[in-house]
């Protein structure tokens, strides 16, 4: 039987920026739901995972977008699932580099180095604005597949605030949407909040465009303009499925960059210490992040080493993956930190331009045709669309 464990306040650390956002516990007052144009999901989970979004896609009269890659994820299988009262799109995505996005500079900068990051979230992620583009979809959802949703008045009222804000996130309950490190921060009694994800998320694509960057944290990164957080409300509940964190120590070492950067930069929208977003290309900021970061891993660290026998079911696994997180978090350095900041608000001026320059094809056809780079192989994908 696990032990309760007291709550843990630390200066090295922010256990919560929901202050940052606006927050609706009943969206907007008096306003009526809001049209949603479009569900995105990326997925690489076998598609029997769908079922949540099929359901509130039918409920909504939306279409819906999956997007499939790896083993396990097959459009063609995604197709079959679909009853006849919901539009879908369901694409292959394939080779990332054959896409019809930007060379970004975040990428180029960590190409070749061991923070490098191999998924293709962000990609995905990408691919469901510039379709939204495309098809003229103005308010999209981003939902993860192992997002539930309690009923569709929780995305129609999400979807309402898009009048006001940029985005607008959904309070993920169910298992925390933390990262490895702020998970082991919590089980051993730390102050420790979720914020606004991408796996939740309502997004207006036609004003003050923003793109998701490959690496840990991209969601918190589309949430930022080049001097604040965009106009950001949180509002309605969804669940995450359980999963276990510490499984794989290095899930733990690929998060730790993105972690670092994201919690630093927020860290300046806190207003921590009358420091301003033009910290965020000071190296001795970084200088000084960073070893608040190492004194904060290293603090929950001795916390799990600490926990007596039986408080948790995994602690061993637990302290590997600090550890791991450690290992990594000695490899960054400021300069590193200063050029990804630097090459992310090229990123966002390049993508603006990108996204302006998509056509409105309204077409799933001719949409498919330009979501792939000149030469490039096309598209596997199924429809019900026009």
């Amino acid at each position: 039987m696990e032990t309760e464990i007291a709550t843990v306040r630390t200066e090295h650390h922010h256990g919560s920026h929901r202050h940052l956002a606006d927050v609706y516990d009943d969206g907007p007052a008096g306003g009526e739901p809001g049209n949603v144009d479009a569900i995105v999901v990326p997925t690489i989970r076998h598609p029997a995972w769908l079922k949540h979004a099929i359901r509130l896609a039918s409920e909504l009269g939306c279409p819906l977008v999956t997007l499939h890659s790896r083993k396990w994820s097959k459009p063609e299988l995604a197709a079959l699932l679909m009853p006849s009262d919901v539009q879908f799109i369901a694409i292959d995505i394939g080779n990332p580099a054959s896409l019809s996005l930007p060379d970004f500079r975040t990428t180029a900068v960590l190409k070749n180095t061991p923070f490098a990051r191999v998924t293709d979230l962000s990609a995905k992620r990408n691919i469901g604005l510039l379709l939204a583009r495309l098809m003229d979809w103005e308010r999209i959802v981003f939902l993860d597949d192992d997002i539930e949703v309690g009923s569709k008045e929780e995305v129609a009222r999400a979807a309402a605030l898009l009048d006001d804000y940029d985005a607008v996130g959904m309070h993920i309950g169910g298992y925390p949407d933390n990262s490895v490190v702020c998970h082991a921060h919590r089980l051993t009694g730390g102050d420790q909040d979720s914020f606004v994800g991408g796996g939740a998320l309502a997004v207006e694509t036609t004003r003050n465009p923003s793109f998701f960057p490959n690496i840990y944290n991209e969601d918190w990164f589309y949430l930022l303009d080049e001097t604040s957080l965009r106009r950001l409300a949180v509002t309605g509940k969804v669940k995450q499925r359980p999963y276990d964190p510490f499984d794989r120590h290095i899930r733990a070492r690929d998060q730790e960059l993105g972690d670092v950067l994201a919690e630093g930069v927020y860290w300046l929208l806190d207003g921590e210490k009358g420091t301003g977003w033009a910290a965020a290309t000071d190296p001795a900021y970084w200088t000084g992040f960073l070893a608040q970061r190492k004194a904060f891993i290293n603090d929950v660290l001795r916390r799990v080493k600490r926990l007596p026998p039986g408080s948790v079911a995994n602690r061993d696994a637990m302290q590997e993956s600090l550890e791991a997180a450690l290992g990594r978090h000695h490899r960054i350095d400021e300069a590193l930190c200063v050029s990804y900041i630097e090459a992310w608000s090229e990123d966002r001026r390049t993508w603006a331009a990108h996204f302006a320059g998509t056509p409105q094809l309204k077409s799933t056809a001719d949409a498919m045709k330009w979501l792939v780079k000149d030469g490039a192989p096309q598209l596997r994908w199924w429809t019900s669309m026009a």
